[in-house]
């Protein structure tokens, strides 16, 4: 199914075939292929007025993301009753905060994977609420970037390392 990457933002360029080809393969290692997925870059004022609505905090983050269906439990497949339902959700990186935030010996393209990763992981039912949620969407972020590092050579680490 697709894969769509959308620039709502005119602040911090964007190439967006790195990005849909590394997407690519981490969907593939999930086992998501077949589900459709929406990758929306935004600015600080575009996610902080989201982040506003609908987290209810007034402040411009990284990554938000919706998933179309609600109620998965971490790792759990969706089970699309109908062809609509094959849709995994939408993931909305705040890429001017992302390139804010990248230190200097970063890639700014590999820090985007891995949010764009950790933003898909959400879909798929993981959190980090909890320190025990926490420690599944980890080790599954860790899992997903290792393989993506066998295929492409890089040396990506998970997003949540240190958010709960």
């Amino acid at each position: 199914m697709s894969l769509v990457i959308k620039n709502l933002q005119r602040v911090v360029p964007i190439r967006r075939v790195p990005l849909r080809r590394k997407m690519d393969m981490v969907r593939s290692i999930l086992g998501v292929k077949n589900f459709d997925l929406g990758i929306i870059c935004i600015d600080n004022k575009s996610i902080q007025h989201i982040n506003r609505i609908y987290r209810k905090k007034n402040i411009p983050t990284d990554v938000l993301s919706f998933p179309f269906h609600e109620n998965l439990k971490a790792g759990e497949f969706p089970q699309p009753c109908s062809a609509d339902d094959y849709n995994l959700g939408d993931v909305f990186l705040g890429v001017e905060y992302i390139f804010q935030q990248c230190k200097e010996n970063e890639d700014y393209y590999d820090i985007l994977t891995v949010t764009a990763t950790h933003g898909l992981c959400h879909l798929l039912g993981f959190t980090h609420n909890s320190e025990a949620e926490w420690q599944k969407m980890y080790n599954q972020e860790k899992l997903v970037l290792e393989e993506l590092n066998r295929y492409t050579g890089s040396r990506l680490q998970p997003l949540s390392r240190g958010l709960y």
